[in-house]
């Protein structure tokens, strides 16, 4: 294990690149981590040799090389988010009875990734890759309420921006906003027959290492059989599941 401090300082001289929007001198990269300049140049020079970090002499700076690229696009390729969150949804699925989903924003839908389903229960439109608006489901509710205030007005900046089903959900931004407000106030979002009527959903959202919404957790009941306290059991449930991936994810608690 002699070489394990040497492979920590490699990987804090990665994460201190990424951490940066700009290039950076040797001098800031030994300062900021504490390493001997010697040192600091030496792990430089076996990662600009593996791809990893690339040098500016004019600049006289290091910045991400291309095998720092490549690593982050397999990551992404490896479906990690879908991977560790499908025991979770499992667990919860068994031990609530009802269907649980997970769901990502993209522009103002919400895109399904990944569901449980359990038999004997209503069947849903939120199969895996499925679109639906983020306004109207408790995925998007809770993903859109952790948002930033002004990243939310972008999204949704007038009337034109919002779509309907079942007669039901938020129309405007004046109609959208308290719901984002009860939701943050409760600590998870509730959609109530906005998609199909007769079903109702809860849901929380995921954060990622950075503290950023990256999903939400939900699950989905009839309405007929959601009672006060059943809701807030099945929150409770579906917040505990969110803060599970959220941790596997690298989100710490502060």
């Amino acid at each position: 294990m002699a070489n394990a401090p040497a492979a920590g300082h490699a990987l804090d001289v990665l994460t201190f690149l990424a951490r940066h929007a700009t290039p950076q001198p040797a001098a800031a990269v030994a300062r900021e981590l504490g390493l001997p300049r010697s040192s600091t140049y030496h792990l430089l020079a076996v990662l600009v040799e593996r791809g990893f970090v690339v040098h500016l002499p004019e600049e006289r700076r290091y910045g991400l090389g291309v095998a720092a690229f490549e690593l982050g696009s397999a990551y992404i390729r490896h479906a990690p988010l879908q991977r560790l969150a499908r025991p979770v949804l499992t667990r919860l699925a068994d031990a609530t009875g009802h269907n649980a989903h997970l769901g990502v924003l993209h522009g103002r839908d919400v895109v399904y990734v990944a569901e449980e389903r359990v038999a004997g229960r209503p069947s849903l439109v939120s199969d895996v890759g499925v679109r639906l608006p983020a306004s109207l489901t408790a995925t998007g509710l809770a993903i859109l309420a952790a948002l930033p205030a002004a990243q939310v007005r972008a999204l949704f900046p007038g009337t034109d921006a919002f779509v309907r089903r079942a007669d039901a959900g938020p129309t405007s931004p004046s109609t959208l906003r308290p719901l984002l407000t009860q939701t943050r106030t409760r600590g998870y979002a509730v959609e109530e027959g906005y998609v199909t009527r007769g079903l109702d959903s809860v849901a929380a959202p995921v954060t990622d290492h950075t503290g950023h919404p990256a999903a939400a957790v939900a699950l989905t009941v009839p309405t007929e059989e959601l009672s006060d306290e059943l809701r807030e059991s099945l929150a409770a449930a579906v917040r505990r599941a969110a803060d599970e991936i959220s941790r596997r994810l690298g989100h710490r608690s502060r």
